[in-house]
């Protein structure tokens, strides 16, 4: 048994693969694999605070009204409440984590 808990992730064009990487009574970290084209649709937390981390590839970013290609290593901060989503615009696949803190209750 290892230590490290990054799966393999090999999404298909238009495709989102996510699995749940850890799970406390304070945290949830999962990992989102985007297929070319893919997209995580834009959401919040009303209550928890959301942190991306671009582990492969390019994902454009968005957050609220704005929007930003990030490339791997990359990380991003959304505040509690803030509107936020993700999209694949490449060809290749992208891979980001989503780190959420605290949990909602």
């Amino acid at each position: 048994m290892g230590l490290d808990r990054y799966p393999d992730l090999e999404p298909d064009a238009g495709e989102v693969i996510d699995t749940e990487l850890a799970a406390t009574d304070d945290v949830l970290v999962k990992a989102f694999a985007l297929g070319p084209g893919a997209e995580l649709s834009a959401h919040d937390h009303a209550d928890a605070t959301n942190v991306f981390h671009v582990l492969e590839g390019t994902v454009t970013v968005i957050q609220g009204d704005d929007e930003e290609t990030i490339e791997a290593p990359g990380v991003v901060l959304h505040e509690r409440g803030e509107v936020h989503g993700a999209r694949n615009d490449t060809d290749e696949i992208a891979v980001l984590t989503a780190s959420l803190c605290p949990l909602p209750s």
